[in-house]
């Protein structure tokens, strides 16, 4: 299984040209994931695609007919004229996706600092005869208090699942109370607007008191700790005046440590002002 993520910028690139084919190019030409994930993909919102106010959330759909599409948005505002403005995540998913579910994420009140609404989605997927959780974020940029109420929620969110699994409910044989998979084993990835020695990233792969709900950072697993390549400022150092640095990652649950074959960043392209990030799972031993 490999999945990508990708925050796309609108499919803005370095250049200034919003091209949805370009940036849809660049995924396929290494071969076309099982599970791609998108962040800043906007919906009829032309202050943020060059003034075409586009649906790019069907046009990527539309270039991957193979997967189906989830699109969940962190912004859904009333336009002045016309369709909704919306503005967020996008999964596109080979595999069946068993479940999906749309998480806000906390906005902590703060005077003075720019932030805007977050959103992280969560799609349930078939792993052979298993089941795997994927979840795909981006986190805030300018205000780190959310940042680190944005993490904790997710990481209660885990640990809420993990806990189900240990103690499921009574289920149903159908409906909406039927046992339906909801795994503890997870995939999380996106933007997380952090770096690698800032506390977020701690919090991201501290196990605290409950093991089983730990994260594990896939790229220091497979290229060691503190080895990231970059994943933003590589070509775009007018937004990005630090120069290049990661704040894209791939963590995952314990037991899919032994089945990371692949952690890679595609430093070439410069169609956003990220770099799109792969992660190769080996098949499952049934």
């Amino acid at each position: 299984m490999e999945i990508l993520t990708w925050n796309v910028q609108a499919a803005r690139g370095v250049d200034g040209r919003v091209d949805v084919a370009r940036v849809a190019g660049v995924i396929a030409a290494a071969g076309v994931p099982d599970l791609i994930c998108l962040q800043e993909v906007a919906q009829h919102y032309p202050e943020l695609d060059g003034g075409l106010g586009a649906d790019q959330a069907a046009a990527f759909s539309a270039r991957f007919p193979q997967h189906t599409a989830f699109f969940g948005p962190a912004l859904d505002r009333l336009g002045a004229a016309g369709p909704r403005r919306r503005f967020g995540n996008l999964v596109l998913a080979r595999p069946p996706v068993e479940q999906c579910f749309m998480h806000p994420l906390p906005q902590p009140p703060e005077a003075g600092i720019r932030h805007m609404p977050r959103q992280a989605i969560e799609v349930v997927v078939r792993d052979g005869n298993r089941a795997l959780r994927l979840v795909t974020l981006h986190l805030e940029y300018h205000a780190r208090s959310h940042r680190i109420a944005q993490v904790e929620r997710l990481l209660a969110l885990h640990r809420e699942i993990c806990g189900h699994v240990e103690r499921p409910p009574l289920a149903d044989d159908a409906g909406p109370y039927a046992a339906t998979p909801r795994p503890a084993t997870a995939v999380v990835c996106g933007d997380f607007n952090f770096e690698i020695s800032d506390p977020e990233y701690a919090a991201m792969i501290d196990p605290g008191a409950d093991p089983r709900a730990g994260l594990a950072d896939a790229w220091a697993h497979r290229h060691g700790p503190g080895t990231h390549r970059p994943t933003c400022g590589v070509h775009d150092h007018v937004q990005w005046t630090e120069g290049p640095h990661c704040r894209d990652f791939f963590f995952v649950t314990q037991d899919l440590l032994p089945r990371v074959e692949a952690v890679e960043v595609d430093e070439v392209t410069d169609a956003s002002d990220h770099q799109p990030v792969r992660l190769r799972l080996s098949p499952l031993q049934q």
